[in-house]
């Protein structure tokens, strides 16, 4: 069916101010197709469930205290949001049941925990408890926590890699990147351990081709104005092995001098770019993952703090989180092509299943911009979804109903 833009008047007049009366066209979908964006409050303690077919808030779930990360499943029709909890008290995982909207199970965790990963088969998910020095180790199938395995000294992010062979660790307190071996049953072992990176905090892995020696990772060294740059081991027998003996051994590549204070990281679907948010210094630098070199640092905006970029590989879209709009940048062309005015605080960026939406949840204004990519006039802001205080992470989950 065509999407209904169900819309009250106060809904409507952000609408109206971007685009005066221009119809919106939306793509035509089955009756049957639910698409949800699932979005936390930090300081509500709620998660507000977003109807991307009606384009509404369709209701706000409770979850636990101080939410700050939400992932969704791959295979199941489950989003996960990691509850961080306060002093003195424990974190936990909540799961959402996306064909109801409903918390269905808590999973009990450790202190401070701050985001999920989850592996690409939608069995194992992947905390990293920044309080306890942990990562917890979750069944996702049946909603429990497997173990815990030590980590460095105030983990905050804990990435599987594509492959599922490696899990990443940003150690930020130690300065430090911890990798295990991960095994379909066995516990993760620690294999190797890198320092020198001051203040460690995003990962991007690059996906896994064939036509590169090796998966790479690199870490946001926030403290060091520096991304760190590693190799990562693939297996003996591995293709990548058998033309490079050196692939078995996990190895630093580089440590890269970027812009000031980089806190996120966006790898290219393709894997052969990352582009990074330089916060401090109100610029993105662009690192190549085939010769491990920053090719150039440019001004994007002000306090740039979220990066993604288009699924075709030419568009780079930053939240500005000390102004309030998005920059366009476009790839093959090197330069900002545009920008999409947002809420007060833009910062955490989503794209809906088909990248005809892409959302920004605005931290200080208490929404999320919803902005048409693909407008005949170029990308628009098209409304503000209520999103409760200090919105934070973004989860969006698309499937077909059953009967």
């Amino acid at each position: 069916m065509r999407r209904q833009a169900a819309l009250g008047l106060a809904s409507l007049l952000p609408v109206l101010a971007v685009s005066g009366c221009r119809h919106f066209k939306f793509p035509d979908e089955p009756a049957n197709y639910r698409e949800y964006a699932y979005v936390t409050s930090g300081e509500n303690g709620t998660v507000s469930v977003l109807d991307l077919v009606q384009m509404r808030q369709d209701r706000v779930l409770q979850v636990g205290t101080n939410p700050t990360g939400a992932a969704a499943n791959p295979s199941r029709n489950e989003v996960y949001v990691v509850n961080t909890g306060t002093s003195g008290h424990d974190g936990s995982l909540s799961v959402i049941d996306t064909t109801r909207n409903a918390v269905t199970a808590t999973v009990p965790l450790h202190s401070r925990p701050y985001q999920i990963s989850v592996d690409m088969q939608g069995r194992r998910g992947y905390v990293a408890n920044a309080g306890s020095n942990t990562v917890s180790v979750i069944d996702l199938v049946n909603h429990r926590e497997l173990e815990t395995i030590g980590a460095g000294e105030e983990p905050g992010l804990a990435r599987i890699s594509p492959d599922g062979r490696t899990l990443v660790v940003s150690n930020r307190k130690a300065g430090s990147v911890s990798l295990y071996s991960v095994s379909d049953s066995g516990t993760p072992q620690l294999r190797a351990t890198f320092g020198g990176c001051t203040g460690a905090t995003d990962i991007a892995i690059t996906p896994k081709e064939p036509t590169q020696p090796s998966t790479k990772a690199f870490i946001a060294c926030s403290g060091a104005d520096a991304v760190l740059g590693i190799s990562l081991a693939q297996a003996p027998n591995s293709w990548a092995a058998r033309q490079d003996a050196s692939a078995t051994t996990d190895h630093e590549l580089a440590l890269l001098k970027v812009g000031k204070t980089p806190v996120q990281l966006a790898v290219k679907p393709d894997g052969g770019e990352i582009f990074v948010s330089n916060f401090g210094s109100g610029t993105i630098s662009e690192i190549s993952t085939w010769t491990n070199e920053v090719g150039g640092t440019y001004p994007i905006g002000m306090q740039p703090s979220h990066g993604m970029v288009s699924a075709d590989n030419s568009t780079l879209w930053i939240a500005n989180f000390g102004g309030e709009s998005l920059s366009l940048y476009s790839i093959d062309d090197g330069r900002i092509t545009g920008s999409v005015r947002t809420g007060s605080g833009p910062d955490v960026l989503a794209m809906s299943a088909d990248e005809h939406l892409l959302l920004a949840a605005d931290a200080r204004s208490g929404d999320v911009a919803v902005i048409r990519t693909r407008d005949r006039n170029g990308p628009t802001l098209f409304t503000l979804l209520p999103a409760g205080s200090r919105p934070n992470a973004i989860a969006i989950k698309s499937f077909t109903q059953k009967p």
